[in-house]
């Protein structure tokens, strides 16, 4: 196994026992970045140089002051503000523009050891569906999701073992699904957004991916991401108690999903879980909609500077939000907020009678194309309602191509959520049908 394929988790091991150095193993994803950066494109700034001294400072910590991190590469989204690196949003305004001051997620990750590799691809602030120049590593004729584009794709092609994403709507779950990782998000406001452009107060929420849950339950230590009552290492699933959830918005699940969810809660009830289905009460149907109301009526007052400062320079889909083309009254985006405020305590009683519910990550396999990053459909209620989810690999649809599967938890039940995401994900991975190793 050459370095570049290590989980995060397994560099830490052969960092600490003295087989592997930063800067070997920060020059062996240099070189798997170089081989694969013009297929991928996974990158909107990279600078091996940079990279490089960064890992030679970090080889001269003496192994008493190392982090919990140490070593580890991450790719993170150029929305957050990295003090030695452009933050460009993929936007003309913004381009070449630095910052000079990390984003409080990068300052954790800094001071945990980490080195960060460079900034990856996104949508135009994160906030639109017309896709950057990155293509899915499985299928370059294919999209590999968005608005996380780019660390989602680095972690899937073993371009990096972590990349740090956002979600408004499904920029971290769908891409976790389209290019066949992990990816989580976690409870809404466990993790500070200061110092990245918000695109939704009431839904941004910082995520992860990684190729292996032990990954995530490492980085979920660094944010001090915590349970009320600590999670049991031995869960199994055997016993255990599910529930398969297809929401409102099941009509626009293509065969791929249909499939998955089949394959899945078969698997789950083959290794001696109980599984049964239930349905949303008819009070959550409007949640989509809500979802929509708040996205655009936050996004308003977001792209305000900019329209006012530079409109000619902001993509026509933002300078709407701010001009309201879709005539939200103020009584309708209160209506949704509080609508989903109300909703969210019900959620949480309703998941917290089972181990998790699996519900779908997304519409179908990763579409053709890269002018869309596809559709959040099967994430954005999610999102509102602020509950910790876990995109699992491990399935496929119809062209061979990865098809995921959520998990969902209560809110503030992360921990737990990832202690049934590792079984869960050991079952999907070795039986699903879908081998992710194809290009490692």
């Amino acid at each position: 196994m050459e370095p570049y394929q290590l989980t995060a988790t397994q560099a830490l091991a052969k960092f600490k026992e003295g087989t592997l150095t930063v800067e070997d193993y920060a020059r062996s994803l240099l070189s798997r970045i170089e081989e694969r950066d013009a297929v991928v494109q996974a990158w909107a700034y990279l600078d091996p140089e940079h990279v490089i001294q960064q890992a030679k400072q970090l080889d001269s910590v003496p192994p008493e002051k190392r982090g919990p991190l140490h070593g580890v590469a991450v790719a993170v989204k150029d929305i957050m503000y990295t003090k030695d690196m452009p933050t460009q949003h993929n936007s003309p305004i913004y381009e070449g523009d630095e910052p000079k001051v990390d984003a409080a997620s990068i300052i954790t990750l800094r001071h945990a050891g980490a080195l960060i590799l460079g900034k990856t691809t996104t949508t135009e602030f994160a906030s639109i569906t017309q896709g950057p120049k990155t293509r899915n590593p499985h299928d370059p004729t294919r999209t590999p999701g968005g608005s996380s584009s780019g660390s989602a794709a680095a972690v899937g092609d073993f371009q990096a073992p972590i990349g740090i994403g956002t979600q408004t709507a499904g920029s971290t779950i769908r891409p976790g699904s389209y290019n066949g990782i992990y990816g989580f998000k976690p409870t809404w406001n466990a993790i500070s957004r200061e110092g990245f452009k918000v695109c939704s107060l009431n839904l941004d929420t910082i995520g992860f991916f990684a190729r292996s849950v032990e990954d995530l339950q490492l980085l979920s230590d660094v944010f001090a991401l915590e349970d009320d009552v600590p999670s049991q290492d031995n869960f199994s699933v055997k016993g255990a108690k599910f529930t398969v959830l297809k929401t409102m918005v099941w009509p626009q699940a293509g065969p791929g999903t249909v499939a998955a969810l089949e394959v899945g809660a078969k698997l789950l009830r083959d290794h001696g879980a109980e599984v049964e289905e239930i349905e949303l009460p008819p009070e959550f149907d409007k949640l989509p909609d809500w979802h929509r109301i708040v996205f655009h009526s936050d996004a308003r007052s977001t792209f305000l500077s900019e329209y006012r400062a530079v409109k000619d320079k902001l993509s026509p889909s933002l300078a709407d939000y701010v001009e309201n083309v879709d005539k939200i009254s103020r009584v309708a985006q209160l209506e949704a907020l509080d609508g989903i405020a109300a909703l969210r305590p019900k959620i949480d009683a309703i998941a917290s009678k089972y181990a998790a519910i699996l519900t779908p990550s997304v519409v179908d396999e990763a579409p053709v194309g890269i002018e869309s990053t596809g559709d959040p459909a099967f994430n954005a209620i999610w999102t509102a309602l602020h509950t910790p989810v876990t995109n699992i690999p491990g399935l496929k649809g119809e062209n061979g191509l990865p098809v995921g599967l959520s998990l969902v938890a209560p809110r503030y039940h992360d921990r737990h959520l990832l202690v049934v995401s590792k079984a869960v994900g050991d079952i999907f991975e070795s039986e699903g049908g879908w081998k992710g190793q194809a290009n490692s």
